[in-house]
């Protein structure tokens, strides 16, 4: 068990995260697939939070990550949903169509 420390804390915080595009449909794949793996790395980058393990199905996502004390869970669901939810609608015409008519 690995414990990091920052200026004035030592922690070991990791969390087990589970997500599902809306309706469950199975879009994470080919290049959707590529892209939404670029933009959860681009922000936890970021965010400061360590990928320990992920997974991405066709129609979920799996992520063990290690998130410092002064980023809130909720936070950081929030920005990698969001962003890859805006990205992956403004990049891909079929994905926009198939969930917004």
């Amino acid at each position: 068990m690995a414990y990091r420390s920052g200026c004035h804390t030592t922690f070991h915080h990791r969390y087990h995260l589970v997500w599902a595009p809306k309706y469950r449909y199975k879009v994470l794949i080919g290049d959707v697939r590529l892209r939404v793996r670029e933009i959860i790395r681009q922000v936890c980058a970021e965010m400061g939070v360590t990928i320990i393990n992920g997974a991405l199905s066709k129609d979920h996502v799996h992520m063990f990550v290690e998130i410092p004390p002064h980023v809130s869970v909720a936070d950081f669901v929030r920005r990698a949903k969001g962003r890859s939810s805006r990205k992956i609608q403004q990049e891909f015409e079929h994905i926009r169509k198939r969930y917004w008519g």
